[in-house]
């Protein structure tokens, strides 16, 4: 019965935008044409990967304080996991992991974060930490999905979520502030400005999120801070730097089988420098990055992290019909650590990367991609990376794209180090094979992607063995297979509604990645007035894997904002208004029928 829904939700939105768009006779170019998937912003046909993105707009009309949990409805084949009504926690327990066609892991080591393109993981653990990503800071989102490794090295071996983030645009100041409250005494409290003088501009964002948590003992807070700025030189260069802090505290009362108190408290920062170049025939960057945290947990495990980088790429258009893109990156991560009265000397990891990536029109309806990368690790040597696609513009709405491309993960320090330590562990590694079919009706009103894909993984990372024996060894393998499907139509000036499904087909059970996925939403403005409606309807996703539990689900969101001034809306949010119960965490159970409204002014 779940399969049918699932199949019956994306046949009815079909039906819905083709019904809908009949009679449109003007053109409108959507958001998600134009990408930075190959460092360069260029049209998404012309992209060797398949990739999503969410606007600011779409994000503030989900209904969601963070980045992740509003991707999971508009990216085909992206799910996140979560436990509360706000905040994902870290370790056992812990939620915000990111899974991307059945490739994911707990903690996010398989999918790499980005923000304006710099790594965003921390030196120990490998993996982002998605309570640090809040919607007030985000100009917009892209997702590539499948392997980006020929491009990004170690961690983006099933994708990449590249955070891009706002800057100030007008001369003067601007800005908006925040304020909203909601079930379970949670509050959400955002101020952001922005400053333009001629070639100078900055952007400030605040953030300060709480709740009391679904049950007892579940209370997070945090405390977000963003500053960002920048000096254009002249036409051709510029310079950006940033730096971020969040601050945050939560606990966790443990799985409902089996409570267990457990407390933390984290400290993540980041700083970077861009210096970029623009010109007729070439672009590039140098970029400097610094990551760093403090972890302090309750089961006696204190840590310092760094994670540091330098990333220099340029492309170079070579003629009306090619271009070439190459960089080379360095980075260096690790930190120390102690659990209770045994302190832990982690060892610092080095690593060196050159690649580089050539695109090829001939026959004015084509264009092939090849790229490749070499990556050599201080520990474990060498890892080429490879990938070739071939895109065709077979009409003027119509392209087909295919690609082949290698993913790999390079273990991180705790695996080396830390707990059931190998320093003999090799990268994980995957080839990926996939086909898309992107349509457009209507003048480009309507946009339409049908991908279908096949991975083969193995030298996966896992335990072996128990107790004092268990050990990491390369051992795993895997084979997924699927179909995404995505829709984005642009009605009316008043309505648009965007769909999407993926199926995923596996050789094993995976956790939290679900077999069916579809989303549809629905947004409508009428004068004042903004109605943005959701829903989204998973099954076959497992939550335990030993002893198999799956969980199906129906969600329906919705927001309505209305601007009572020029300057000030007002808006209220209702969530899982079927007040289904589910869970996504084995043992978390997720929130019934929640609510929260608040204002949001403008200057």
């Amino acid at each position: 019965m779940n399969r049918i829904f699932s199949i019956f939700l994306v046949f009815f939105s079909g039906i819905v935008l083709v019904y809908a768009a009949d009679g449109v006779k003007d053109s409108v170019l959507l958001d998600e044409q134009v990408v930075t998937g190959t460092r360069m912003e260029t049209n998404r046909a012309g992209v060797p990967f398949s990739v999503s993105g969410m606007t600011t707009a779409d994000i503030s009309r989900s209904g969601q304080y963070n980045v992740l949990t509003s991707l999971a409805a508009h990216v085909p084949g992206f799910f996140v996991t979560e436990r509360n009504v706000l905040g994902f926690g870290v370790a056992v327990g812990g939620s915000g992991a990111i899974n991307i066609r059945g490739v994911g892991s707990t903690p996010n080591t398989q999918v790499l974060v980005l923000i304006d393109g710099h790594p965003q993981y921390q030196g120990i653990f490998g993996h982002p930490l998605g309570d640090a990503y809040v919607s007030s800071d985000v100009q917009k989102v892209e997702v590539i999905r499948g392997p980006a490794s020929v491009l990004y090295g170690s961690n983006a071996m099933a994708g990449v979520v590249n955070i891009i983030t706002k800057k100030a645009v007008k001369e003067g100041i601007s800005g908006d502030a925040m304020a909203a409250y909601g079930s379970y005494n949670t509050q959400k409290y955002a101020f952001t400005t922005g400053y333009r003088s001629n070639k100078f501009h900055s952007f400030i964002a605040l953030n300060h999120g709480r709740t009391d948590g679904i049950r007892a003992n579940t209370d997070f807070r945090i405390s977000n801070g963003y500053a960002k700025a920048g000096y254009d030189f002249n036409r051709h260069w510029k310079a950006v730097a940033d730096i971020s802090l969040a601050d945050y505290i939560a606990n966790d009362n443990g799985p409902v089988f089996s409570p267990a108190p457990f407390h933390i408290d984290i400290l993540r920062g980041k700083t970077a420098l861009s210096i970029d170049n623009r010109y007729e025939t070439t672009e590039g960057s140098v970029k400097l990055y610094h990551n760093f945290g403090h972890h302090d947990l309750s089961d006696g495990w204190i840590s310092d992290d760094t994670n540091t980088g330098l990333m220099a790429y340029q492309t170079f258009r070579l003629g009306g019909h090619s271009q070439l893109t190459g960089g080379v990156e360095i980075k260096q991560y690790g930190g120390t650590g102690n659990k209770g009265a045994s302190a832990n000397e982690l060892k610092t990891v080095n690593e060196l990367a050159a690649y580089a990536l050539y695109q090829q029109k001939f026959l004015q309806r084509f264009t092939a991609t090849g790229g490749l990368r070499l990556e050599h690790h201080s520990m474990f040597g060498s890892e080429w990376v490879p990938m070739a696609g071939l895109s065709s513009r077979l009409s003027a709405g119509t392209d087909l794209r295919l690609s082949v491309s290698k993913g790999f993960r390079s273990p991180t320090v705790m695996e080396l180090f830390t707990y059931a330590p190998n320093p003999g562990l090799q990268p994980e590694r995957m080839m990926n094979y996939e086909i898309s079919w992107l349509q457009s009706f209507f003048n480009h009103r309507l946009t339409t992607e049908l991908t279908a894909f096949l991975s083969d993984g193995d030298n996966l990372i896992q335990v072996v063995g128990v107790g004092q024996s268990a050990k990491r060894q390369n051992v795993g393998k895997f084979r997924n297979q699927g179909v995404e499907f995505s829709a984005r139509y642009r009605v009316t000036g008043n309505l648009a509604l965007i769909a999407n499904y993926s199926f995923l087909d596996s050789d094993r059970i995976l956790l939290a990645a679900p077999r069916h996925q579809a989303n549809l939403t629905a947004n409508y403005q009428y004068n004042r007035f903004n109605l943005n409606v959701s829903a989204q309807q998973v099954s076959g996703l497992y939550t335990a894997v030993n002893q198999p539990i799956a969980e199906s689900y129906t969600l329906i969101n919705a927001r309505l904002s209305v601007a009572v001034h020029r300057h000030a809306e007002v808006f209220v949010s209702g969530h899982n208004l079927l007040d289904q119960e589910y869970q996504i965490n084995n043992g978390y159970p997720m929130p019934g029928i929640n609510m929260h409204g608040g204002i949001k002014l403008t200057f």
